[in-house]
């Protein structure tokens, strides 16, 4: 069907504009390519428009030097942009649409940065509330809502939007869940938002866990795994939360009108596991002391 079309489109007669005689093609061949030295201009400030060959090189790039170096955040975004489009951040897009409250966050395109959120507000509010977590958190991880990369490598604003947008909102998802920034609790979240978003690059950050340490690894399989897969498959599409509009929500209400539940507390894990250790180690020297001791008697 669609070569017929194609078929037809070409032969029309030659004093039609390319422009349309492209609109007359099916929505798949409407592919324009060009090269690195006819690059057509930007879509949006910051936009950088790549070929085909350019955009599977940044994707292979991204993800080899992203997995030698997960603090690499510039690497995880290009990660992210190469890898979404054309399908998985329009699926996305498609679930916003379909939200009378995503259809308002399209529509009024906030941004989540330091000059629109006040986190000296925030941390006026109430302990449980939303806004008194994520100021919280990102007081405690050493982090600002300006830390997230500017979205440049896809092509259409709208597309571009929702990146920008569930890029921005991550934090928010660390807050809700309490999951810290460190290689297992960032792992894990990964693992929930792939479930959630279905964004590729979430999915391959769940290599990186071939990198932690043995007991890690099977903290991860045995309990943040599956937490990740249950709340990310039958939770609510996150991307449509208002977030601005939540701040002083009470956060378990929030997680609960989601359909979140709140995962085991890694912090107290590995601090309970430390402690364990110290006292193993104090009552093994404390052993080797006594038995040296009666040697010399």
């Amino acid at each position: 069907m669609a070569s017929a079309c194609v078929s037809r489109a070409l032969k029309r007669p030659s004093t039609l504009p390319y422009d349309s005689l492209l609109l007359a093609l099916p929505a798949a061949a409407r592919v324009q390519t060009f090269s690195v030295l006819n690059r057509p201009p930007p879509n949006y400030p910051g936009h950088v428009p790549l070929t085909r060959i350019e955009r599977v090189g940044l994707a292979v790039g991204s993800a080899l030097g992203s997995m030698v170096d997960h603090y690499r955040h510039d690497l995880v975004a290009a990660l992210g942009e190469a890898t979404a489009q054309p399908y998985f951040i329009r699926r996305l897009r498609k679930a916003m649409l379909s939200s009378p409250t995503g259809r308002r966050i399209l529509r009024d395109k906030p941004r989540i940065t330091s000059q629109t959120m006040s986190l000296e507000y925030l941390r006026t509010l109430p302990d449980n509330t939303v806004g008194r977590m994520y100021a919280s958190w990102l007081d405690r991880e050493g982090v600002t809502p300006d830390t997230r990369d500017q979205v440049r490598y896809i092509d259409d604003p709208e597309d571009a939007y929702v990146m920008q947008r569930y890029r921005e909102s991550h934090d928010f998802y660390h807050a809700l869940t309490g999951l810290p920034v460190f290689a297992e609790g960032e792992i894990a979240l990964k693992g929930f938002e792939f479930a959630n978003t279905l964004l590729p690059m979430t999915g391959l950050s769940l290599f990186a866990v071939a990198k932690l340490k043995k007991g890690e690894r099977k903290r991860f399989w045995e309990t943040y795994l599956p937490w990740a897969v249950s709340n990310g498959l039958r939770s609510e599409e996150v991307i449509n939360v208002y977030w601005e509009e939540v701040l002083e929500m009470d956060a378990g209400e929030l997680r609960k009108s989601l359909g979140i539940e709140i995962p085991p507390d890694l912090r107290e894990t590995r601090k309970a596991l430390r402690e364990k250790r110290r006292a193993e180690k104090m009552a093994k020297e404390a052993k080797e002391k006594v038995g040296a001791f009666g040697t010399t008697n």
